[in-house]
């Protein structure tokens, strides 16, 4: 005579609730998931770090060379020259770079109009208003550079994001001020103030 269908279930689960075949599996499909996403937005927040410390050495590199007045009185004194010198500086970031990098150079009367410049805000940046201007001997400058950067981990990226919420994005800023070197007597020919 067969056992009912109920009687040979509730066996079943009796038998499934003592046994501990596969406990390790099942305990680690529970912990992996926090693991693997801990791991990622460790390496995501390392990269931006990296991305950020790599921004300020660059720009402090390439600003350097209109202090002494170098670029100003080498062959081009061009946005794109002095984007080149700052993407020099940033090898392992090469294919991104000219893309993603925005640099705004402005002179500046006295230090308290430069301090008078407000931030950028991310989400609303417009590499299109950024200026060049590098200034001539003794001229006060301020150099901002701007790397958009491709966050990758979809969960974690949102409290990265800084250009705007679903962007995947952020914006990373390197500021320099100085004042720079009375490189020559003659001025040379340098680009016009911004607005």
């Amino acid at each position: 005579m067969r056992k009912p269908p109920s009687s040979r279930l509730v066996r079943f689960a009796a038998r499934f609730a003592r046994t501990e075949r596969g406990a390790t599996a099942v305990e680690f499909a529970l912990v992996s998931l926090p693991l693997l996403v801990m791991v990622f937005g460790l390496l995501e927040l390392a990269l931006v770090f990296m991305v950020g410390t790599t921004l300020d050495q660059a720009t402090e590199a390439a600003a350097r060379q209109i202090r002494t007045g170098q670029f100003q009185n080498g062959a081009a004194v061009t946005p794109a020259a002095f984007k080149d010198l700052v993407c020099a500086r940033m090898t392992w970031l090469a294919p991104k770079c000219g893309a993603q990098l925005s640099l705004d150079v402005r002179t500046f009367p006295n230090f308290a109009a430069m301090a008078a410049v407000p931030p950028v805000n991310p989400s609303v940046f417009n590499p299109a208003s950024t200026c060049f201007s590098p200034g001539n001997p003794t001229d006060i400058v301020l150099v901002r550079a701007y790397f958009s950067w491709n966050l990758f981990t979809p969960v974690l990226s949102a409290p990265l994001e800084n250009m705007g919420s679903g962007s995947g994005k952020r914006l990373l800023t390197s500021t320099t001020a100085f004042r720079n070197e009375p490189y020559n007597d003659t001025p040379p020919q340098g680009a016009a103030a911004c607005p």
